[in-house]
């Protein structure tokens, strides 16, 4: 479901202007940057980190992080449920003396982020539900740790302006950012894409991007669990803690093309729905989306993301421009033929590695307003598809409508019905 350096520089499309405007905890969020509450241990090339979301993307990026360079160890862990941080437990055990976590550093309960951020650590990995991101993100930078938090980084408009208002004041507190977009680490895809930002393709006119595949997991309803345990179990299916798998899984793609573009669309208009995971087990979130996203100079761009088992898989990105074409990783076609030949890299363990080389150096690396903008290109394709409606740019991005629940309890929490086109209001 995850796949995962900085080949281009983040782009400046949301000026500072409209920054302040559409951030509503802006002005707070900013004022905690003056603290001067810098993590690291100083004088040592120790980093000490809390791992907060204990599943199987959680536990596999803490042993990444652990073996991206010397001296990481992993501290905490926090969950929302105790048998998941057992199980990540017992996996991360194999990582030896770079694991240290204690009795006293497991935390369990829909508060464990503040706590695993508050034990001591300089770093932490976000890796619970999306839904969660903006809150842990925000805490985690207003007590000054560095943050790799995985993709995406909000299921709703106000999660999004709250990640780019926390990368503004981590960038004025020197922290580090680095988000689950692996590809931006990833040797190939550099390769090219500074081949493509050099003029290679010449004009880029038009692209298409796809995550086309089978269905995924799906954890059974238990006896005994409540409304809100069985959606955190099965968070896929859940618009408020997924964002649609437009949102969770196709971002990846999406955000190959706002690299290559280094801009975010203007706006889109898609269709979608729920054709083949109809049963009440899979939630209420779609299983088919394809948008036409519209970028700055004509440039059009074809999405298309789906989960439905028996079908073809196809997950890729293609851009065309008016002297070639290319995959954006592996060849660049026509005027300015290149294929890559050198050796790629891990890029699940590639960000980590420049994540914390940057920490060292001084100079920490800051991802959050582009995977904030990759996030909304997503968000703002789920909701013209949900509701059949051409969406602008800043119609996603001054949304109203937040879906996390105010109150995160173990307890009731009804499903909202599935989106009709047409039907299902803007907000």
């Amino acid at each position: 479901m995850d796949e995962k350096k900085n080949a281009a520089p983040t782009t400046d499309a949301l000026s500072r202007r409209d920054f302040i405007r559409v951030s509503a905890g802006a002005a707070g969020i900013a004022a905690m940057a003056a603290t001067g509450n810098y993590a690291f241990a100083q004088g040592s090339d120790r980093i000490r980190v809390g791992l907060i979301g204990c599943g199987g993307r959680g536990t596999g990026a803490a042993g990444d992080c652990a073996n991206a360079a010397p001296g990481i160890e992993i501290v905490a862990l926090g969950d929302a449920f105790k048998d998941r941080l057992d199980g990540c437990r017992n996996g991360l055990r194999a990582l030896g003396d770079k694991f240290k976590v204690t009795d006293d550093r497991c935390f369990v309960g829909f508060d464990a982020y503040k706590r695993v951020i508050d034990s001591g650590v300089d770093m932490v990995i976000l890796a619970s539900p999306p839904g969660f991101r903006p809150e842990h993100l925000r805490y985690a930078v207003e007590k000054g740790k560095h943050v790799f938090m995985e993709k995406p980084v909000a299921t709703d408009a106000p999660g999004v302006r709250q990640v780019i208002a926390c990368s503004e004041a981590a960038q004025q507190k020197r922290l580090g950012i680095v988000a689950g977009t692996q590809r931006r680490h990833q040797n190939n895809y550099i390769a090219c894409m500074k081949r493509i930002h050099d003029g290679a393709l010449g004009k880029i006119v038009a692209a298409q991007c796809y995550w086309n595949q089978g269905g995924l997991w799906n954890t059974g309803r238990q006896p005994g669990w409540t409304d809100m345990e069985w959606q955190v179990r099965n968070w896929l299916y859940f618009t408020w803690l997924s964002g649609d798998h437009i949102v969770e899984q196709h971002v990846h793609n999406l955000d190959v093309i706002n690299w290559a573009l280094q801009t975010h669309p203007e706006r889109c208009v898609g269709m979608g729905g729920r054709q083949a995971r109809t049963d009440p087990a899979y939630g209420h979130i779609y299983d088919h989306f394809a948008v036409e996203y519209y970028y700055p100079n004509g440039v059009r761009v074809m999405s298309m993301c789906r989960q439905q088992d028996g079908t073809a898989s196809n997950v890729s990105e293609h851009l065309i421009g008016t002297k070639g074409s290319s995959n954006a990783c592996t060849f660049i076609s026509g005027e300015n033929r290149w294929r890559f030949e050198g050796q790629n890299n891990n890029p699940y363990v590639q960000e980590h590695t420049d994540l914390i080389a940057s920490i060292r150096a001084g100079q920490p690396l800051n991802e959050g307003r582009q995977i904030a903008e990759s996030t909304l290109t997503a968000i703002m394709g789920r909701m013209s598809c949900y509701t059949g409606q051409e969406i602008s740019w800043e119609q996603a991005l001054n949304s109203q409508e937040n879906l996390v629940p105010q109150k995160l309890e173990f307890g009731p929490l009804p499903v909202p019905p599935v989106a009709i086109p047409g039907k299902t209001p803007f907000k």
